[in-house]
């Protein structure tokens, strides 16, 4: 992955800095306060962005002293309580939503629960190997919020033919916000955040018998009408291959991180399905602070004949206040030399949500 450029950080701050009154809930304001307390962000700064806050619903005086209990500067605290008589008028904000409480199937026993690791990892090993050579286009859009508490907006997407042949990737970027790119740029010679192997490199890593992932059977899930298996992961630091890149050329920087996470396995093929992981052992001093992945599975028809391919991949990133937020949408899979019948002139609409959420165990 390679971070935003700091030329783009400042542009993104100009522009953040000229932005009329914003509009947010009571809620939003609580998170976005929060996370600056965590985040020990300038006293001064917070209560000036707060300035700029127009709310929807009514804030209280008892909610500015939880804040200020939490940790909140005297400035913020002040510019709080002037949106405490602004939005005096208005409605309160509704209650919290009742916590739905499902009770699903029992667990498999320690028994069941190892064979049906081994049989997901055999899944997982050999997944490359089930591959055809084929093209697509992906899709990413990228999103930022300088502020910190994730009020993303969208800055570019960029569009990419992606050929996948004898099991190694291949990307060139076609277009830019609709805009053709002529010139020939690699995915790897792009600005800002960018990630990869989410054709089988990250799959098997997590289930190399090297790597010696500690694997805990999580909980029963439902994805895309399907029931899925879900463990939880470890991967130690001392283990893992998945690296985070900073800058580049002889600026570059490079850590290896491990991270831990969730993977979802459909209950009749053991195929996986899902990943969810999050870095660990992260570096104080390195300008990157956190990242997280959720990358997402599904059968797809090549040629008339079905197979499990990447969906979607949402990577967020931390640096500093700077949030990134990669939307990776792998669309139009066809076989590799039919080019001439996929059209990567427009960019397809957005996936529906309903097609990476999970839903209740029934």
């Amino acid at each position: 992955m390679k971070s935003w450029t700091r030329r783009l950080v400042f542009l993104l701050a100009l522009a953040v800095a000229a932005t009329a009154q914003m509009s947010m809930t009571v809620d939003q304001l609580v998170s976005f306060i929060k996370s600056s307390i965590q985040l020990k962000h300038d006293d001064r700064k917070v209560a000036e962005y707060v300035k700029k806050i127009k709310l929807s619903n009514k804030l209280d005086a008892r909610t500015v002293e939880t804040l200020q209990g939490m940790g909140a500067g005297p400035s913020t605290v002040a510019a709080l309580r002037l949106l405490i008589t602004e939005s005096s008028g208005l409605a309160a904000p509704p209650p919290p939503a009742p916590k739905l409480v499902v009770v699903g199937p029992p667990p498999p026993d320690s028994i069941e629960q190892k064979k049906i690791l081994a049989e997901i990892t055999e899944s997982a090993l050999n997944y490359t190997k089930s591959l055809p050579n084929f093209i697509c286009m992906q899709v990413t859009r990228r999103y930022v919020d300088q502020s910190g508490m994730e009020n993303y907006r969208l800055f570019d997407t960029i569009a990419e033919k992606l050929s996948y042949f004898e099991q190694k990737e291949d990307y060139k970027v076609v277009s830019r916000n609709n805009i053709p790119v002529t010139t020939n740029v690699k995915h790897e010679q792009m600005d800002g955040a960018t990630s990869s192997g989410e054709f089988g490199s990250m799959l098997f890593d997590i289930f190399s018998p090297e790597t010696e992932t500690h694997f805990d059977w999580e909980r029963w899930a439902t994805l895309r009408g399907r029931r899925m298996h879900v463990f939880s992961f470890r991967v130690e630091q001392s283990r893992s291959k998945y690296s985070i890149r900073y800058g580049r050329g002889a600026g570059e920087l490079t850590i290896i991180a491990g991270y831990h996470g969730l993977i979802y396995a459909d209950r009749d093929t053991h195929m996986v399905m899902r990943i969810k992981m999050e870095c660990d052992h992260i570096p104080v001093d390195f300008p990157i602070q956190s990242v997280d992945l959720d990358l997402n599975y599904d059968f797809t028809s090549i040629s008339g004949q079905p197979f499990l391919l990447p969906l979607k991949s949402e990577l967020h990133s931390r640096e500093g206040k700077l949030l990134v937020k990669n939307e990776v949408e792998f669309r139009l899979y066809n076989k590799f030399g039919a080019e001439a019948t996929i059209q990567f002139a427009d960019t397809p609409e957005p996936l529906p949500e309903e097609n990476t959420k999970e839903e209740p165990v029934k």
